[in-house]
Formats: C-alpha cells, sequence, structure tokens
C-alpha cells in the first residue's frame, strides 16, 4: 500500500527539522512526506532542500502565498499532490516515535480512520532537543524526561512507552475517538469522498470537523492512542483570532446538525473525483 505522510509547516524551520529527523529514524521507510507550507519563508524551503539530500524517502514541498492560517487550503493541495493509496497525518511540531507509521499500517482497516495520541512537551526541552536525542530515541523516554525537569505520573508515561499487546488493550478504552490533526490516517479515497477539509474554516476544529463528516459517511473512527504516539513541541498560537474561533464553531455545529459528508468549499478545487490533480497554482515541490 502506498503511504504518504502529510503533515503543515508555517516558518518554524527549527520546529520541522527535528521531525523531519523523527521521521528519518523510522523503522519502515516505505512512504513519502509531502510538507504542506502554509506560505512560509524562504529559509524554511532551504532547510527543506537541505534535508532532502539526506532523506531517506521522497520528500515533497507543497506551498502556497501567505493568506493567514490557511491549514485547511494548504492541507487539501497536500491530499491532492499525494500519490500514496493511504495517507497519515501528523503536524509540522510533532516528532513520530520510530514505529509511528508501522503502527499506523498495522492498524489501517478500510472503512476506518485512526486516531492516535500525542504527548505534550514544554518549550525548554522543545527547544533543547537535539537529533541525537531523537535517533537513540531518548526523547521518548520517562526518565530522560524526568531528567530535562518533567513531572509525570506512571499513567501519563504510559503513553510514551506502551507498545504491542498492551498497547492495543488500552487503545479500547470507553474514549471518544476524534479525528486528531496532529496524528490520524485514512484512506485516500475517504478523504475524496468527503471533499477534504473545509477551507471556509481557520483555526478551530477542522480537524475534528472533517473527522466528523467521514464518520456521518459511515467511516469508523478506531482510536491507536497507546499504539502511535509523538511529542508535541510547544510553540505559541499569536495567529489565532477570536473571530477564527467564532466562525469554526459555526460550521462544526452546523455539520453536525446536518450530518454533512460533503463541504462545498474543499478538496475538488485541487483534484478531480477520479484522484487526478488538478493543476494547482503556487505549488512548489522540492
Amino acid at each position: 500500500m502506498k503511504t504518504s505522510v502529510i503533515f503543515t509547516t508555517y516558518n518554524s524551520p527549527a520546529w520541522l527539522e527535528k521531525v523531519l529527523w523523527g521521521f528519518f529514524a523510522q523503522t519502515y521507510q516505505d512512504f513519502e512526506i509531502i510538507i504542506a507550507d502554509d506560505g512560509s519563508r524562504d529559509e524554511t524551503r532551504q532547510l527543506i532542500q537541505r534535508m532532502s539530500a539526506v532523506s531517506p524517502m521522497p520528500l515533497r514541498h507543497v506551498w502556497q502565498v501567505d493568506d493567514g492560517f490557511q491549514k485547511s487550503r494548504i492541507l487539501n493541495k497536500a491530499i491532492a499532490a499525494a500519490q500514496g493509496d493511504y495517507l497519515i497525518f501528523t503536524d509540522g511540531d510533532c516528532i513520530p516515535r520510530e514505529d509511528f507509521v508501522s503502527e499506523h499500517l498495522r492498524h489501517a482497516e478500510d472503512g476506518c480512520y485512526l486516531s492516535g495520541g500525542y504527548f505534550k512537551l514544554p518549550l525548554d526541552i522543545s527547544k533543547a532537543i537535539t537529533q541525537e536525542d531523537v535517533n537513540s530515541r531518548r526523547v521518548f523516554s520517562p526518565d530522560w524526561l524526568r531528567r530535562c525537569g518533567m513531572v509525570m505520573g506512571m499513567i501519563k508515561a504510559w503513553k510514551l512507552t506502551l507498545r504491542g499487546p498492551l498497547g492495543d488493550l488500552l487503545n479500547h478504552l470507553p474514549v471518544k475517538a476524534s479525528w486528531n490533526g496532529h496524528n490520524s490516517s485514512c484512506h485516500k479515497k475517504w478523504a475524496i469522498a468527503v471533499n477534504g477539509f473545509d477551507e471556509n474554516m481557520q483555526y478551530g476544529g477542522q480537524d475534528a470537523e472533517f473527522g466528523r463528516r467521514l464518520r456521518h459517511l459511515g467511516v469508523k473512527a478506531k482510536r491507536i492512542r497507546y499504539s502511535t504516539i509523538c511529542v508535541h513541541l510547544e510553540h505559541g498560537h499569536g495567529y489565532v483570532t477570536p473571530e477564527m474561533k467564532a466562525n469554526s464553531a459555526r460550521i462544526r455545529e452546523h455539520t453536525k446538525k446536518h450530518r454533512l459528508t460533503w463541504t462545498a468549499v474543499g478538496l475538488d478545487q485541487y483534484i478531480l473525483p477520479d484522484g487526478t490533480p488538478r493543476q494547482v497554482s503556487e505549488e512548489k515541490n522540492t
């Protein structure tokens, strides 16, 4: 099954580099990476060019002009550009554990989307992480994080350490499996079937709204919180406005009330019903 990993970035090359270290260290490496760039400056493009030269898998850069926070728009362009039949979504501030891709593929089912978990790091540790910390996997070690100053109990540490049958068992705990932008996946055909992400939405639950449309269509949510994990690097949200959040809340409620399966402003601008990409302007592939 051809696989594409998609994540967004915006003027955060230091965080982007750490995330790419995580994907370069995956135990399963037969996938492509698509960096969905929501208008970053040239420093990000230069970083991606440098990382492409040492990447063990194809690395592509899909870019659009900076027009404020337009995550839904750049995600749709990335989906259209993706060559994989199966799409794994995360964020440009989330370092994946070494089994991130392999676990998504192990749990993948037709007619389901997968909902994974994440572990938030404070800003000081986020800044201090080195490539060796990622390659050695100590960034996922509770003992190492405690030595760096984090306080965590046993249950929180389980997020980082559980694997295999025990992780599979805890995945069945009765917790809602929403579509998480930091750690979710589905077959590409289902993203096409609901017309991708709603471009009327900016910040405020566009990922969850996409997942709700999938569920309305009959795609089941499957929780894999204890099987796939990424560590989330701390950062600010200066781009968020009250108007963005209020607009997104209205759209989420409308989707829920009317059990919508389709967004009128979505993926079909960039992709034909058979999956063939349309010609998209402002797209740069590296």
